[in-house]
């Protein structure tokens, strides 16, 4: 999620369990403490362009990471702000712990993908319930969350809290919603897909990405769940297969490799991108859901030496065609 629902999220979880004569400065170190594991997006390259892949929501968002992680925000928070209220280390730790914990738990809800259980496995959890940035989660926290600083509410507080668990739950019910809407698509396609992948477009809950495989073929589309159901068919692609698409790539050199470290994070849904040669695309993000304009790439060459890297690429396809596609899949038409 966003670094201030990640914040707020914290915020919530520790005043919920402070004093009330405590709730400000509890809600301080909460919020504090649960946007700091995002400071792994520091650990970049200008000579690996996907280090950062590697580390965002890895050992920072592990759930064995939080007893260090959280120690070390109450040693750089307690002295800056719980001492000088009058809180005991254990205090300041316990409010840092509290919203260190929430931040890990809610990147899983979203579809990026997070390591919980590094370094037991590298596997990225993705629960795919909850957009990155959702306002309809977002707001109601932060104005309820505004009202019991002011007026020392720890009811309020905790209704915040209660939402923030409401919201991924109604996420969790769209989504097998539009999943089973994903099987009866691919029935009538007469295809029998191993796993169908739904994902929540930006800002929302109500129209969702499918995706799935079939005869190495990615299918797209998209689905609006509301009261009533509306699909919106899409396209499909050929799943990228190196040894056909980069006849002339060694799976040994550094972009070989760099091919396999983004195959990892794209959990597989990689294409050659038909526009563009020698980029491969990660098909399972887009503005317009049930259409094939990835969000990022990366540029391979058959140029390149051996210790090359790939050059990672990003993309912000926000035209005002698109946007207006968008907004219109948004309202059902």
């Amino acid at each position: 999620m966003d670094p201030l629902t990640q914040g707020l999220l914290g915020a919530s979880l520790a005043q919920s369990a402070s004093r009330q004569r405590e709730l400000r400065v509890a809600g301080v170190l909460g919020l504090l403490a649960a946007m700091s594991p995002d400071l792994d997006v520091l650990i970049r390259s200008s000579s690996d362009p996907l280090l950062f892949l590697t580390f965002h929501r890895q050992f920072t968002h592990s759930l064995l990471f939080i007893p260090l992680g959280s120690v070390v925000c109450a040693l750089v928070l307690h002295p800056l702000i719980g001492k000088r209220v009058g809180f005991s280390f254990r205090r300041s730790w316990l409010y840092c712990a509290l919203g260190y914990a929430s931040h890990a738990l809610l990147d899983a809800c979203t579809s990026y993908g997070t390591q919980l259980l590094w370094p037991l496995t590298d596997t990225r959890f993705a629960w795919n319930i909850l957009s990155v940035i959702d306002p309809s989660f977002t707001l109601p926290i932060a104005i309820l969350l505004l009202i019991a600083a002011s007026r020392r509410s720890l009811w309020l507080a905790r209704a915040a809290l209660v939402w923030a668990l409401v919201y991924p739950t109604l996420g969790l019910i769209q989504r097998e919603r539009a999943e089973a809407i994903g099987w009866q698509i691919a029935q009538q396609r007469q295809h029998s897909p191993h796993k169908i992948e739904v994902k929540p477009s930006f800002a929302n809950l109500l129209l969702w990405k499918v995706v799935y495989q079939e005869n190495e073929r990615f299918y797209i589309d998209a689905v609006r769940v509301g009261f009533d159901q509306k699909i919106y068919p899409g396209t499909s692609i050929k799943q990228l297969e190196a040894s056909r698409d980069l006849p002339w790539l060694d799976l040994r050199s550094q972009q070989g490799q760099d091919l396999a470290r983004f195959g990892w994070f794209s959990d597989g849904y990689l294409a050659l991108d038909p526009n563009y040669e020698w980029r491969v695309i990660d098909v399972r993000y887009s503005l317009v859901p049930n259409q094939l304009n990835p969000l990022w790439s990366i540029q391979l060459s058959p140029l390149a030496s051996a210790e090359a890297h790939v050059e990672y690429l990003t993309h912000r396809d926000n035209s005002p065609a698109n946007r207006q596609q968008f907004f219109d899949m948004l309202r059902g038409r």
